[in-house]
């Protein structure tokens, strides 16, 4: 049970506390790429934690039923339990009734994530295809353009990959912004942004009670918009993309959100995605045409860094502890001990 609650009680603390740290270090994109690792980071170590501790009552139990009776019994009243309360028909059967719903809501929580990425993988795709067939290739770029008047730009991952661009958006852009809106789709490609959308928007539809899930997840989504711009800025200039966000509006950003979600073929998730990336373009651009001093940069960069560091450091630490813990108290268990 010791096991079991240090690991819960890292993840505890985590989820609720780390978002607060780091949505103030990412506030402005400063070392977008490094804010982006640090709530990966959280939420992998989180997942982490809370599993080993799963692991640890699931080992417990099939060590032996009576032993982890008692060691839960002694939790509770924080003192040694009499073998006539801990085995008594009223205190097991109240114990294998949380076991079991503790058990089915596990297997719901995965099931509903997994079929919510399932869902994301689908539309993507349908969306993906549709494009294809009802759009036509533009020359030189292997992106696909549609009839469409609204200024939208944004990629569909699957295989092959593909960039959407609409008649609007080629009615407004130069050719160097459209080469700065590519290079800016190809990064999003290019670092797989679109599963890390996918993969935390999941997690915070699963478990919207979670801070750092529910607050991650558009954190995410608005940390990789800004590490396409940072490639794109790189290869086709700053000045290009910032032209070219100002020129095309939300639109892009919008559409994004919901492309990489896997929602962009349904009207409701292309909703979602416009309300949450409401005002994204204005910060965007206003990252680019203010970049930080080199100085604050590097602040901001060591902090995140070491945020990082720490988060995987603690983590393991907590499992390193755990796991003695967790062996002492299943031999125990093992040997019907009390």
């Amino acid at each position: 049970m010791t096991a079991a609650l240090l690991e819960f009680g890292y993840s505890a603390v985590v989820a609720w506390c780390a978002p607060v740290l780091l949505a103030r270090l990412t506030a402005g994109g400063i070392s977008a790429r490094l804010g982006l690792g640090a709530w990966l980071a959280a939420m992998a170590s989180v997942l982490a934690c809370a599993g080993a501790g799963v692991a640890f009552l699931f080992r417990a139990a099939m060590a032996g039923w009576p032993g982890l009776a008692a060691a839960v019994c002694r939790s509770v009243a924080g003192r040694p339990c009499a073998p006539a309360v801990y085995r008594s028909a009223a205190f097991e059967s109240g114990l294998a009734v949380a076991a079991a719903a503790a058990m089915l809501t596990a297997a719901v929580l995965a099931w509903r994530y997994g079929r919510s990425l399932q869902r994301a993988q689908r539309g993507s795709r349908a969306h993906a295809e549709a494009a294809r067939i009802t759009g036509r290739g533009l020359p030189g770029t292997g992106a696909v353009v549609l009839d469409a008047p609204t200024a939208l730009a944004y990629c569909v991952p699957g295989r092959p990959a593909t960039i959407v661009l609409t008649r609007g958006a080629l009615a407004v852009l130069s050719p160097a912004q459209l080469d700065a809106v590519l290079a800016h789709e190809r990064a999003h490609l290019a670092g797989r942004h679109h599963l890390l959308v996918a993969l935390t928007r999941g997690l915070a539809t699963t478990l919207p009670v979670v801070p750092l899930f529910r607050r991650g997840s558009a954190k995410v989504a608005r940390l990789t918009e800004m590490c396409a711009d940072d490639a794109a800025a790189r290869q086709r200039g700053r000045s290009a993309l910032v032209s070219a966000l100002l020129a095309m509006g939300p639109g892009s950003a919008q559409a994004a959100g919901a492309a990489q979600a896997g929602g962009a073929a349904q009207a409701g998730g292309a909703a979602q995605a416009a309300a949450a990336t409401a005002g994204a373009v204005g910060d965007r651009v206003r990252r680019l045409c203010d970049p930080p001093r080199p100085a604050r940069h590097a602040h901001n960069a060591a902090a995140l860094l070491a945020v990082t560091v720490l988060l995987a450091l603690v983590s393991g630490l907590v499992t390193s502890a755990a796991g003695p813990l967790a062996a002492h108290a299943v031999s125990l268990l093992g040997n019907g001990a009390a």
